[in-house]
């Protein structure tokens, strides 16, 4: 498997992270400590998860498989999260120092750890101010608690205000930022990859199969079923069945996925993680899978290598599609100039 500096960091991860949202749901622990052993067996050594997993259970698992594995767990870099609500009270949610002092304290007694590699802030935080923030993130390195930080779905002017309030106070800075992102879903590219290159940042991409839908899985006119995400929700989130089914640059996407997948003798995911992983700033592509088998077909995504051509036509058919100001053709005339002058 190939290695990849985390970000800016001298730390190195493999270029596919195992995803444990599963873990505790989806797959039972023993399920769940097959999936960790077949991924190490490959030559992985990332593994993320979050506080909210499956209400802390995904963590426990994590944590219970360290402790069973002492050799794979001093290779393994550990990346959590926190941020989201773990209680009913107004303080078990956000990321002030109150609630984040909490859930960093339960996610090291969960994991096992003495310190977390990757501390992730799950999503912003509108109502704590971003100095709190930072203060405890800069006070957890100094203290081992963590070893990094990171973000997660932040937009550009969350990522920019953050780094340049860090650089500025003299705080440890963040090494990476977790969007969502896959052929079906490119809006990063407007502002947010952009916004996390001038910052140092890597990219730590989630759902790099789009829910499923670069799998081929599901069709355009049958209505998901079984256990699929999408077959046991169809309204699931922004990947749900109806609105995207109707969008005809869905079909258009999985068509071209489809066809050089054949043309390779691979999977449709095999296509769709190797152009992931091929995009500027990408630390480590996040796969989540519920079997061995689709583990294994996922990682098999590290021997693929796409043509110039194969990656032209993928990065044509998904190209975002944004009106003309700020982000069409527009905008970014008036953002860019001609070195040697004139109109």
């Amino acid at each position: 498997m190939d290695y990849r500096k985390l970000g800016p960091s001298g730390t190195v991860v493999t270029a596919y992270c195992l995803g444990t949202m599963t873990f505790g749901a989806e797959a039972d622990e023993a399920a769940s400590h097959k999936l960790l052993d077949d991924y190490f067996a490959w030559g992985g050594n990332f593994i993320d998860t979050a506080d909210v997993y499956s209400a802390g259970k995904s963590e426990e698992i994590i944590g219970r498989w360290l402790k069973a594995r002492p050799t794979e767990a001093r290779q393994a870099i550990v990346a959590t999260k926190g941020r989201f609500p773990m209680g009913n009270g107004p303080n078990d949610i956000g990321l002030s120092r109150r609630h984040l002092g909490q859930a960093l304290d339960d996610s090291l007694r969960r994991l096992g750890l003495e310190q977390i590699d990757l501390y992730q802030m799950h999503a912003w935080d509108a109502l704590t101010p971003i100095e709190e923030t930072l203060r405890f993130l800069d006070d957890a390195v100094t203290s081992g608690k963590i070893g990094y930080y990171g973000f997660s779905n932040y937009v550009g002017w969350h990522i920019a205000k953050a780094s340049e309030i860090a650089k500025a106070r003299g705080y440890t800075r963040p090494v990476t930022l977790q969007p969502q992102y896959n052929l079906l879903v490119r809006d990063i590219e407007l502002e947010i990859v952009a916004a996390c290159q001038d910052a140092g940042m890597g990219l730590l991409p989630w759902s790099p199969l789009g829910g499923g839908w670069l799998t081929g899985k599901y069709k355009r006119d049958e209505m998901p079923t079984g256990a699929t995400r999408l077959g046991e929700n169809p309204n699931r989130g922004g990947e749900s069945y109806a609105p995207r089914n109707a969008m005809e640059r869905t079909w258009a996407i999985i068509a071209v996925v489809e066809e050089i997948a054949k043309a390779h003798g691979v999977s449709m995911a095999q296509v769709a993680l190797a152009w992931t992983a091929a995009q500027p700033a990408i630390t480590s592509v996040i796969l989540g899978a519920r079997t061995p088998e689709q583990l294994a077909d996922n990682l098999g995504a590290m021997k693929l290598k796409l043509s110039d051509d194969e990656m032209a036509r993928l990065n044509e058919v998904s190209a975002p599609q944004p009106f003309d100001y700020p982000y069409g053709k527009g905008g970014i005339n008036q953002r860019h100039r001609k070195i040697e002058g004139g109109r």
